[in-house]
């Protein structure tokens, strides 16, 4: 439920082309669904302008494709940090849902996508921050918001930075994702003056601590401005990104 779908309802039932028992049935589940196991909060998208997302982690299969399966009446459905075997088990019940192995979420479209005219890149200090990026990626656009990814362009290699600094100029909000000691949003962030969203990632050897040096280099960062999020949370990134992208095109 969304703030045009709940107009709608109204509209209707004022016009009186929906009976008052049928617009009261729309409504029936309004603030949230109780399954059992679970409850939908679908008036999430009436308070802060998201729906709520399937967390998947610590979920069997069964239950993140209950979920789906309720979720999927009320409008686009999108889950993270899905495992293989889970996505298999859902999508044998859903074939139309969407599996990114790489980013690890499952995404399912009931409701055309409209995308306003604001762009997030997503900028990564190596290859092996593409999950999170690509997390990132899939958040942005089901919330309404074109994102890129810009690979590989860590301080390691300043130089390959540099090469894309056009293409970064061009977008809204930056979200700059790295490793090992996170020096890339530092770098930007001394770079352009767009919002820039840190997010430390698990990558590194062992003095990294599991992400822990990134977030502290980042949260330590000299370059005024980095806000950030916590280790390997592009999804969280994208949502305070799209929040951001909304406020610009308003």
């Amino acid at each position: 439920m969304n703030n045009n779908m709940l107009k709608s309802i109204l509209q209707g039932v004022q016009d009186g082309t929906l009976p008052i028992d049928q617009g009261l049935d729309k409504l029936r589940d309004l603030p949230f669904l109780d399954i059992g196991h679970t409850k939908i909060d679908l008036h999430r998208s009436l308070r802060n302008g998201f729906p709520e997302v399937i967390y998947g982690s610590g979920k069997t299969p069964e239950q993140v494709a209950n979920i789906f399966a309720h979720m999927q009446e009320h409008g686009n459905v999108l889950a993270t940090r899905i495992t293989e075997k889970t996505a298999e088990h859902v999508c044998a019940q859903f074939p139309e849902v969407q599996y990114n192995a790489t980013a690890r979420t499952l995404t399912w479209v009931k409701n055309a996508i409209s995308y306003g005219t604001t762009e997030i890149a997503i900028i990564t200090a190596g290859t092996s921050d593409l999950p999170v990026a690509e997390e990132a990626k899939v958040t942005c656009e089901i919330l309404g918001t074109r994102a890129s990814i810009l690979s590989d362009v860590g301080v390691a290699g300043i130089h390959r930075l540099f090469d894309r600094m056009e293409d970064i100029r061009k977008a809204s909000v930056l979200i700059v994702i790295a490793g090992m000691e996170g020096a890339l949003a530092s770098v930007i962030g001394g770079l352009v003056d767009q919002p820039i969203i840190a997010v430390p990632t698990s990558v590194g050897y062992g003095a990294n601590f599991s992400g822990l040096s990134a977030l502290l280099g980042m949260l330590t960062s000299c370059a005024s401005g980095v806000t950030v999020v916590n280790i390997d949370n592009g999804f969280g990134a994208a949502c305070a990104a799209c929040k951001i992208a909304r406020l610009i095109e308003k």
